[in-house]
């Protein structure tokens, strides 16, 4: 089973190494992190990551991975990337994304009449893809689509696919070697039981990408729908 992970500047590195931990835990799985390039790629909070494969080298993947982080605006915008994504996702068994990276889906037209989620801050911009976008959903499963929600929920994710594929002993026996066993310190890992304050200013703080990205989608659409 060959497992692509799309690799872009600023993508956030959990959203990729948390789902990357249990997938190669899976039996038989060969994974191949793929960028236009072999040059390293840097994540939004500095770590440098090494592509194994290009693009255009790369084979026909089982499974076609995007994470999310700041880098998916310029990731929509990337003609190379978006027509990586079309031409694997038309051949992929799980076409799948944690965090933003079911916004770069969306660019590429994958996620058009499927049911998905995306990091609670850019759900609204996830339903301006045509996708029927499901709040409140750690994971979503609609046939061969999979989507996570933001960063942590790639562990979450990973387990699932790990699970819909060969069974869920095999996805416990996973969760089990990785302990991951979460309590978190506090209860604010959601807006639904996040202080209001806290929530207000993480919204306050972003808006100004939020607002930036929306812009950046709806020309996107134009130039989809001119085409």
């Amino acid at each position: 089973m060959t497992i692509g992970m799309i690799l872009f500047d600023n993508l956030t590195q959990l959203d990729l190494t948390g789902p990357y931990e249990v997938f190669w835990r899976m039996p038989e799985a060969k994974i191949l992190l793929v960028a236009e390039t072999l040059a390293p790629v840097r994540a939004d909070g500095g770590m440098r990551i090494l592509p194994d494969i290009t693009f255009a080298d790369c084979p026909d993947l089982d499974i076609l991975f995007v994470p999310g982080g700041y880098g998916t605006s310029a990731a929509m915008e990337s003609k190379t990337t978006i027509d990586f994504l079309k031409k694997q996702g038309k051949r992929a068994s799980y076409v799948t994304s944690v965090c933003t990276g079911a916004l770069v889906l969306g660019a590429a037209g994958l996620l058009r009449g499927y049911q998905a989620t995306t990091h609670w801050l850019s759900i609204d911009l996830l339903k301006l893809f045509n996708v029927q976008v499901i709040e409140n959903q750690r994971i979503v499963i609609d046939r061969n689509r999979m989507t996570g929600g933001g960063v942590t929920a790639g562990i979450d994710f990973g387990l699932a696919l790990a699970a819909n594929i060969f069974g869920e002993n095999v996805a416990k026996e996973i969760q089990l070697m990785m302990e991951y066993n979460p309590k978190p310190p506090f209860n604010c890992g959601h807006p639904t039981t996040a202080d209001k304050a806290i929530l207000e200013k993480i919204m306050l703080e972003k808006r100004a990408i939020q607002v930036k990205r929306k812009e950046q989608i709806l020309s996107i659409i134009e130039r989809i729908n001119l085409a």
